[in-house]
């Protein structure tokens, strides 16, 4: 018998990406689509690519207890699923939620790298961090699980195997990532405007981007140590697709050969990971599931450079959470996500 699945908050890109994945996948079903601004609609008028595909007329979140669901994905903004999860929380069925509020440690975290207040700290202490190839363990038990925001995926997948090793200084990671404008969600805004956008290129959130924390604190979980991470995120005319260049410095003699090496045993059973022969590219992992990484050593400085590439809606959402839902019903982790990616 198919799973049953609700998707709350679908007029976004994650949702719409949720949808068009699910619809492939054999082991589920969508039942319950939501939007408040657009309930009545159908979806694919919503989101016209999916004409004929996924009609399924939008409702309330009101109605929710009107369907006998096996998994929501919440595609809601931040500040808005924790709501979700302390009024239905307790419901059987299960939850990924894919914006920030059960990533971080605790409600204070959250408070001060997101400037607001956290109503239900205590969906922290239940939720799991939903990186497959790290917590698959947890992942296949638990009952919330906080889906990773898609810098985090990107820079924790390209660093861990030297945090595990425990190879690298900690203390003076560098991040250095460049993003497609999808990463700035569906809704108008001054910075995604294609008048600010085409023809141009720009770091923004020095110091203290929001997802600078959700990298220390869970590679800090893999090193058991203080990591601290110098992130910066650019804004690229494209618009998916996530490219981060991670720096590091070594703590014990290095080479090309035995650093390769490492990266291949570490994500030796990870399906959706790739290490690269040569320097992938945003479009070498374009609508899929994919991480394409690149570990290089440069002798002349002493540095680790690694290259890590990912689609910022598949493994840095919506590909990312299904991989988790596909681990919680015991399903095979790649089913509905054996995408081959759009090149060129």
């Amino acid at each position: 018998m198919k799973k049953k699945i609700g998707i709350i908050g679908a007029t976004g890109y994650t949702g719409s990406e949720l949808v068009r994945l699910l619809t492939g996948h054999p082991n589920v079903e969508i039942s319950l689509i939501t939007s408040e601004s657009r309930a009545g609609e159908l979806l694919s008028d919503v989101h016209p690519f999916l004409q004929g595909i996924a009609d399924q007329k939008l409702v309330s979140l009101n109605q929710i207890d009107d369907y006998d669901l096996d998994l929501v994905f919440l595609a809601l903004p931040h500040g808005v699923s924790m709501d979700f999860v302390k009024r239905y929380g307790d419901r059987s069925f299960k939850i990924i939620d894919l914006s920030g509020d059960f990533r971080l440690s605790s409600g204070g975290v959250y408070e001060e790298w997101y400037n607001m207040k956290h109503t239900f700290p205590e969906g922290i202490e239940r939720a799991v961090f939903g990186c497959p190839e790290l917590f698959s363990d947890e992942i296949k038990n638990a009952t919330l699980v906080a889906n990773p925001g898609c810098f985090p995926m990107s820079a924790i997948l390209g660093i861990a195997p030297m945090v595990s090793g425990g190879f690298i200084n900690t203390e003076s990671v560098i991040v250095d990532s460049k993003t497609g404008v999808t990463g700035a969600g569906i809704t108008a805004k001054a910075v995604n405007l294609y008048s600010n956008v085409n023809d141009n290129f720009k770091a923004y959130g020095l110091k203290r981007h929001r997802h600078t924390i959700e990298m220390q604190e869970i590679l800090g979980r893999i090193s058991g140590k203080e990591t601290i991470i110098q992130f910066t995120p650019h804004l690229l005319p494209v618009d998916r697709g996530i490219l981060s260049t991670i720096y590091a410095r070594p703590t014990q003699k290095m080479n090309e050969e035995s650093l390769i090496k490492s990266y291949k045993e570490f994500y030796s059973d990870a399906p959706f990971v790739r290490i690269r022969k040569l320097a992938p590219a945003i479009k070498d992992v374009r609508g899929s599931n994919f991480c394409d990484i690149f570990p290089a050593y440069d002798e002349r400085t002493n540095t680790i450079i690694v290259i890590s590439v990912i689609d910022n809606l598949l493994k840095g959402a919506s590909g990312v959470a299904i991989q988790n839902m596909n681990i919680m019903f015991g399903f095979d982790e790649t089913e509905g996500l054996r995408q081959v990616p759009l090149n060129p």
